[in-house]
């Protein structure tokens, strides 16, 4: 359930509120909208007289909250969360910035070239893996820490924001020593105890929706982010797995007003592992904005006939440009800017 507070509603007031929820055995989120204070009660409820809550002071009502997601709820907060990666990277609002690099750290001056490519063609973010889940055990793995040094070195010279993926519990430190927005992917999308150890630091979180996941799965997954301290989560709708075998996945579309309606949370979209094909990314990008997406997550590398990941799915840096531009006319359709 959430409670809330009256406009008028004292410190004083709402402290007690927590206090006597904490005493009730359960835990308290506080989230201050723009207008209203709003307290959502965690734990089973079930037998607890919300009675006693509504009636104290400062309190307006008391809402019973039925999804098996509390605080990712557009019940509990109606206005649409904002998150800063950077000045000019923040997720949202009415721009939608674009995040954009290759899969894969490879070298120093293959991350400083794409970097350059991503700031020539008017992108707000860089992204590049530096620790890379495979499927295959014998495929590049990623540099590690040397590769988070690398995108460090691309941030000094072109000044755009690190996106980059955090695999495990021990590297969270690490990868929040140097990134910008910690990206936990597919794979890890139901990892309970890295959603919650990225919970416990304060950069923003990318999350990734699971390959097989359900909207509401992917929500109580981003509960564990939240309810472990961080309120600043971003989803990520990156295809899921169906009977469908001409794309590497299937951009569900659909998932970005849905989730929209059900969370507060801003959502990016990603085209590139959506289709898995470079010919269909500035398409289902364009078709992304039109649908709602608060975000673009593009793989771009310099040279994708020589990428060492993800190269069938790469566009150019030419690409991206005019993939940049034409998203920008659709933007401006629906109010939105790029």
């Amino acid at each position: 359930m959430i409670v809330v507070m009256k406009a008028n509603a004292s410190e004083d007031q709402i402290n007690h509120v927590k206090e006597l929820i904490r005493e009730m055995g359960l835990t308290d989120h506080p989230i201050q909208g723009s207008e209203l204070t709003v307290v959502a009660v965690i734990g089973d409820d079930r037998k607890k007289d919300s009675n006693v809550l509504e009636n104290l002071p400062g309190v307006d009502r008391v809402v019973p909250i039925l999804a098996p997601y509390k605080l990712s709820s557009s019940q509990t907060k109606p206005e649409r969360s904002v998150i800063r990666i950077s000045d000019e990277c923040v997720i949202g609002g009415t721009h939608v910035p674009v995040i954009a690099g290759p899969c894969s750290v490879e070298s120093e001056e293959q991350i400083l070239t794409s970097a350059k490519a991503v700031r020539a063609a008017g992108g707000h973010a860089l992204r590049g893996g530096a620790f890379k889940p495979r499927t295959n055990p014998y495929s590049f793995q990623g540099y590690g820490e040397d590769g988070l040094k690398m995108l460090a070195t691309a941030r000094d010279a072109t000044g755009l924001a690190i996106v980059t993926e955090v695999l495990s519990v021990e590297d969270v430190d690490l990868v929040s020593k140097y990134a910008d927005c910690l990206q936990i992917g597919t794979r890890n999308a139901a990892n309970y105890k890295l959603l919650e150890a990225c919970g416990k630091q304060p950069k923003p979180v990318l999350l990734k929706r699971g390959m097989a996941m359900t909207i509401d799965e992917l929500l109580q997954a981003a509960e564990y982010i939240l309810s472990a301290g961080n309120p600043n989560v971003i989803l990520c709708e990156r295809g899921v797995r169906t009977f469908e075998d001409h794309t590497r996945n299937t951009l569900s579309l659909s998932a970005i007003p849905e989730l929209h309606q059900r969370s507060h949370l801003p959502i990016v979209s990603d085209p590139s592992h959506g289709t898995g094909h470079a010919r269909l990314v500035a398409d289902m990008a364009r078709a992304s904005v039109a649908a709602g997406c608060d975000a673009l997550a593009i793989e771009m590398h310099p040279d994708p006939e020589h990428a060492w990941t993800d190269g069938a799915q790469s566009i150019t840096p030419e690409a991206l440009n005019e993939l940049i531009k034409s998203c920008s006319r659709v933007a401006a359709a629906v109010d939105r800017s790029m």
